[in-house]
């Protein structure tokens, strides 16, 4: 099958073409992303893949569908991206790669927690100038605890686990499950873990419901000083609602890889720009905010996964077979 891979970069190209061994697909690759501006580049293929930033909107799969595309591959795990009502009313199949391992975005999720309670970020920059001050280092012992997990899929239990093993109380909320294999982990309401958790970190899809979940009024449940980590989507957090937060100090602590207006910033060097989002600006300028562009899925391990599974999918609509696990529509 003829695939043509939009937003790639160079890691794309090195791990996709060589999982591509085992199957001897065409593969092409462009670096813009798609939407509708640049949907012309698909003529002639068969299927796409995309990545998170990508816009597949019902315009776009339109297009699609007028030039011959049967099949639109995700190689990421989220899919609000994508119109899947549309691309189900026309006939595209869509998939993505629903776990390639959860244990790399969560180390990264409580490597963040890590860094912003011991400061780590602060100190190294400090003794690169020969400054050995511990003033204003002061962090806090995981230990004790009490850590809320929204959302109890592959990445939450991960995250779940590994702060289990630095000895905090886990709670956790899922609207879809209520049970866990570790009898550490108690269960409790959105409500109930707003106001218990020193430290809150969102491991959820970004759909109607959850979007901005993170808000004033979820904010104002919230213990004062609180650790606020988002290794999920962007849309989750209400980022204005969060600066209020960190002026009043009501977030004492914010960890986000992700970002509700990422697509136009992430992936890409904007070192020599001025930049335009005010409210992104305004984000980094606080001491105790650490950002990452998206990097938590960025491993070796993880990186083979997703191009092991996602050419999977492909091979399987090929042969017009379909695996529940992967295909959305």
């Amino acid at each position: 099958m003829k695939t043509l891979f939009f937003s790639s970069k160079s890691h794309d190209i090195s791990y996709f073409n060589k999982q591509n061994t085992l199957y001897n697909f065409t593969l092409d690759f462009q670096e813009a992303r798609l939407s509708i501006d640049t949907v012309a580049l698909c003529q002639g293929y068969e299927a796409i893949c995309v990545f998170v930033n990508d816009q597949v909107d019902s315009q776009v799969i339109e297009q699609l569908k007028e030039m011959g595309i049967k099949h639109i591959a995700l190689r990421c795990a989220g899919f609000n991206n994508v119109d899947l009502q549309k691309a189900k009313q026309l006939g595209i199949r869509v998939s993505r790669v629903p776990a390639y391992s959860p244990e790399a975005v969560a180390e990264h999720t409580v490597a963040l927690m890590m860094t912003l309670n011991r400061k780590l970020h602060k100190a190294y920059n400090r003794v690169r100038e020969n400054n050995f001050s511990l003033n204003g280092l002061i962090g806090f012992n995981f230990h004790g605890k009490t850590a809320g997990i929204v959302g109890y899929g592959k990445i939450g239990k991960c995250t779940a686990n590994i702060l289990l093993g630095l000895g905090c109380k886990v709670i956790c909320y899922d609207p879809m499950t209520q049970t866990s294999d570790q009898k550490d982990i108690t269960f409790v309401s959105l409500d109930t873990l707003l106001c218990d958790s020193d430290i809150i970190s969102l491991h959820c899809p970004l759909t109607n419901e959850s979007q901005h979940m993170i808000n004033d009024d979820s904010i104002s449940k919230m213990k004062d000083g609180v650790m606020l980590i988002n290794t999920s989507r962007g849309g989750l957090v209400d980022s204005k609602a969060v600066i209020r937060a960190l002026k009043s100090r009501k977030i004492g602590q914010l960890g986000l890889d992700v970002y509700e207006m990422e697509s136009d910033l992430f992936f890409e060097d904007k070192s020599w720009e001025i930049m335009q989002d005010d409210v992104f600006d305004r984000l980094v300028g606080f001491p105790n905010v650490l950002i990452t562009g998206h990097q938590g899925f960025f491993t070796d391990e993880a990186l083979q996964q997703i191009a092991q599974t996602t050419l999977n999918n492909i091979a399987l609509m090929d042969k017009q077979q379909s695996d529940p696990h992967t295909f959305l529509v």
